[in-house]
Formats: structure tokens, sequence, C-alpha cells
């Protein structure tokens, strides 16, 4: 069974499926919808870009059909899936889809994520909802609050779960599986599987159904990988030389801090590149704008850092680049992932110097591929003023020391300008001698009292308040 024809889905989702030019399933889209679809769990790993939102909303929706009402009553929608990811990003897209799969349809989905007031967020949740989009830390939140109620959930979708577990979400996760009915379908899904991911299963799957459509950790193979060895001064002319080689429109830009981020953010806008930042320290609503520029094709390139590697659809990205080697290997797999997607092909260049050496191995290791170095011949306009020199400009200027080939700076001291009377010895003025005279005569005729410096002012006497003994 290949094609969501053959699902048999209720008239109203499979007229969205149609809308949106779904015809054949993906690998993972073919092997868990059905099971999903029976009330197993799953535990699922396929490649990023496979198609996994799809794999799980459409059956859970497809179960749920059965419950859609028109009552604007809020107790006749309660929540009965729940979805986990651990970004705004990738929780904001899976709302998206899951809205389009279930337009024509009386169920009704929101999504809640932090950065953002939690007001309207509110607003909609006492409105009922059937499908609700979280991350863990907004909907811990809501909880809290008690705006958001879990006590008839039957579906629980983790996905990315791997990443949620990377960056401390687990107790986040635990606390909210604690407030959820006991009898549920739990869905896992992830690009890579860790130790902690399959303890992780075995304590709230039950008997769950193993989906991998591919080698665990395994690259995407429509993505062509290039590494190439490029000192850490030398990346940026690098990356614009790429660029321009290989004709490339559009790219995300991976680095591993949020201030080497806006750095270079702001570097290649000066170089004349239409480019945006997305990092964690950005507004929620700055990174919503970024991405929907980007998204639009209003901005060529996306610096960012692993806010932005989980899960991000965005079509007929032709390129990525590693900036830099990301610290964690598994992140690799998922930055290259933002390209190549749906089967169709990418292209994933990455920049490492010497001090990237383990982070090199770390990704061979979990690939288990050889990664070979490319050349890459650098134009010769690295130090190309942005306006034309004098002869006659001071400024220290950049050259390259040969046998290390490391940049350095040449500082040549300038001479002061020659002034005659700077050069003259110094010969004080008769009002500076007749004025040192009478400070010398004032000296030796002031009374000098014994053992104390005739420098050192007596001091003045004052009435006493109080009589000491």
């Amino acid at each position: 069974m290949n094609s969501f024809s053959q699902l048999q889905l209720d008239p109203h989702l499979a007229k969205a499926v149609a809308e949106m030019g779904y015809e054949s399933m993906t690998p993972i889209q073919a092997q868990a919808i059905p099971v999903v679809l029976s009330g197993q769990d799953v535990m699922g790993a396929a490649q990023t870009g496979t198609g996994k939102t799809a794999a799980f909303s459409l059956p859970l929706l497809q179960r749920m059909i059965k419950h859609e009402n028109s009552s604007t009553s809020p107790a006749r929608h309660p929540v009965r899936a729940l979805v986990l990811l651990p970004t705004r990003e990738l929780a904001d897209q899976v709302a998206q889809q899951v809205k389009l799969y279930a337009k024509y349809t009386q169920l009704r989905c929101a999504v809640v994520f932090g950065g953002m007031d939690m007001k309207p967020q509110t607003a909609e949740l006492k409105k009922g909802v059937e499908v609700l989009v979280a991350t863990p830390g907004r909907l811990l939140d809501h909880i809290e609050a008690k705006t958001a109620v879990l006590n008839q959930v039957e579906y629980v979708v983790l996905d990315e779960a791997d990443r949620m577990l990377d960056i401390g979400f687990l107790p986040d996760l635990q606390r909210i599986l604690s407030y959820l009915p006991k009898q549920r379908t739990t869905l896992l899904f992830s690009a890579t599987f860790s130790p902690e991911i399959k303890r992780l299963a075995s304590s709230y799957l039950q008997n769950p159904v193993t989906i991998e459509v591919a080698r665990p950790n395994q690259t995407a193979s429509t993505v062509t990988q290039l590494f190439f060895n490029v000192s850490e001064d030398d990346k940026r002319r690098a990356l614009k030389q790429i660029l321009k080689q290989k004709a490339i429109s559009q790219a995300f830009v991976f680095v591993n801090s949020k201030l080497g981020c806006a750095r270079l953010a702001r570097s290649l806008e000066k170089d004349g590149l239409r480019t945006a930042a997305l990092h964690g320290d950005k507004s929620q609503d700055e990174r919503l704008k970024a991405l929907d520029a980007f998204k639009k094709g209003e901005v060529d390139l996306l610096v960012c850092t692993d806010v932005a590697a989980r899960g991000l659809d965005i079509k007929d990205v032709p390129a990525v680049f590693n900036f830099d080697v990301p610290f964690n290997a598994e992140d690799y797999i998922h930055r290259i992932g933002r390209t190549g997607r749906a089967g169709a092909e990418g292209l994933a260049v990455s920049f490492a110097s010497g001090s990237d050496a383990r982070l090199v191995t770390d990704i061979e290791k979990l690939t288990k591929q050889k990664i070979e170095f490319a050349e890459i011949s650098l134009d010769e306009d690295r130090f190309v003023s942005r306006r034309p020199r004098s002869d006659n400009d001071e400024r220290p200027r950049r050259e390259t020391d040969d046998r290390s080939g490391v940049s350095r700076s040449r500082f040549t001291p300038v001479k002061p300008p020659s002034d005659p009377f700077f050069d003259q010895p110094y010969e004080p003025s008769p009002q500076a001698l007749e004025k040192a005279s009478q400070v010398s005569s004032k000296e030796t005729t002031a009374p000098v009292r014994a053992g104390i410096s005739p420098n050192i002012k007596p001091k003045r006497k004052v009435a006493a308040l109080f009589k000491t003994n």
C-alpha cells in the first residue's frame, strides 16, 4: 500500500490530502499509518524530511473523526491528542500542518509555546480543542494555570524525542505524562535512537511496534556532503566563494553559538547578502518573522544555531552550510536534513579547522562513513579594502606569513612630525625663576616645630562639646 487513496480515509481528510498534492506515501508513512490506525504504540525511526508529521497526524485525525461535532460548548471539545515537540518553530509548523489536514472537519487544533503572551493561547484553549501541539515548558505553565486539562487524552506523540532529552526536557516530560490517563496510545518518533530514548520508550510505551525505515543515524542519500579544511579566518570567504561558484540561491548556515550567529549574520549583510539571524536570544516574534522571510524568498541566507536544526520543513532549500562543526554528532544529521527533503537533491557543505578533528571523528563514528576533505582554492581578494587606499594611508595593513599561512597584522610605528620648539632643551622663564625664589624664601623663614615637617599644617583648636578626662 503506497498510495494515499488506498488508505480509505474519511472523505473530509481525503479531500484535504488531495488538495495538498499528496499521492504516494513515504516509507515511514506507509509503515506507520496502518499501525497507528490499529491503535498500537509506535517507536519510529526515520530520517528527517521523510514525512513523519503526516505519518502520525492523519491516522490520529482519522481515529478522532467519530468525536467531531459542531457544538460551541468547550466540554464537547476536550483535548484528545497531545503532540509534544522540542522547539517553538517546530511546534508552530506541526500545528499548521495538522490544521491543513483537518480543515474540512469539525476537529479543532491549537498550539502553545513559550516566548509569546499566554492570554491568546488561554482564550483558544478555553474554547476547546481536540489536538493540542505544545512545547513542554509552556504546556506545564498552562497545566499549572488550569487552562489545559489533559484527563481525556487518548493519544500522545513525542516528536524529535532525542532533542527533547538533549536539552533537558526529561523532568518536564515525566511531569506532563503523569497528568495523562494510563490507558492511551503513545507514539515516539526520532531520527536518532540513543540509549536514553530506548529507556524512555520502555517506561512509557506498551509493547511498541518498532519501525525503522532506514538504518538509525543514517544521513539522507539525496544529500551530497562536502567537507573542506578551512581556517577560522577563511570560513566566511570560503562560504561566499562556494555560494557564487555553485550559484546557490538559498541556504541555511549553522553556527554553534548565539554570539557567533549574530556576528556572522551582520558580516554577511555588510557583504551585500540578504541575511537573517535565528537564535535563542531572539524574541519569538523575531524568530517567526525571520523564518517567514526565508520561506518567502526575501532572505537568501538564514544564519542559525541548532534551534533551527530540527524538523523545520522549508521546501526546495538547495544547500546547508556547517560554518561550525556541531558539538553533537547527532545534530549534524539533523542540520543537513534541512536540505534534500522529500526526495529532492541537496548539498551539505561543512568547514572544519584543525581543532575540529575530534568532532569530525564523532560524525564518522555515528554515520559509519569515512569523511574525505576536498580542496578549495580561495580567491586572492582576501584583504581587499572596502575603500581604495592612498599612498599616505597610515592604517595598519594585514599580511600573510608565507611560512605558516596564518594571517597577521604588522604595525609600523609612525615618526611624529619634527618641531624646533619641542626639540630645544627646557629653559625656565624669568617669571618662573622669580616665583621659585619667593617660595624658597618663605620656606626658610617659616617656623620649624620640633619633630614636625614644616609642610604639615597644625590642627585648628575648636571648643569641645563634652569634657573628657
